[in-house]
């Protein structure tokens, strides 16, 4: 089966079997950022952007994706890299393994959301596990980086 999707800003077209994921299909292509930790929808390691919208792509035929916009981290670095700066300045990389997936998230809230409250930070990243940081770095993290961001980009260190 042939499809063809905008990988990243690029046209990919690829022969793919029924049943491949778009989890497996970006990783075949060389997105690594893409990871998965349960195939159960369960981590939120594999999330992705399908049409400007995040979506958990261990749960998506490739099929389904024929015809649409696709970005990963590889994709959205400038933007990834900035607020990954925040997240790791709080301690909240210990390793690593989370990080692709929840700075997905928070990049796919900022862009609906630019000035969240705590509450409505905590239910749109409940879909994300970390195993080793408890989230408060992460929470800081973001919180920090919302008010570099009110302030115009000055730095604010707490």
């Amino acid at each position: 089966m042939i499809i063809s999707i905008m990988l990243n800003g690029k046209k990919v077209v690829d022969d793919i079997s029924p049943d491949m994921t778009l989890f497996n299909f970006l990783r075949n292509h060389g997105c690594y950022s893409v990871k998965c930790g349960c195939e159960t929808t369960n981590c939120g390691l594999c999330t992705v952007f399908l049409d400007d919208k995040p979506v958990l792509s261990c749960a998506i035929l490739a099929a389904r994706v024929d015809g649409h916009k696709v970005e990963t981290m590889e994709g959205l670095q400038e933007e990834a890299e900035e607020f990954g700066r925040f997240i790791a300045d709080q301690g909240a990389e210990q390793c690593g393994f989370c990080n692709p997936g929840m700075i997905m998230n928070a990049i796919a809230l900022f862009r609906e959301n630019a000035h969240p409250t705590g509450e409505e930070i905590k239910q749109y990243l409940a879909g994300n596990l970390c195993r080793c940081s408890g989230y408060e770095g992460q929470l800081r993290g973001i919180h920090a980086f919302i008010e570099y961001r009110e302030n115009g980009g000055a730095a604010c260190r707490k």
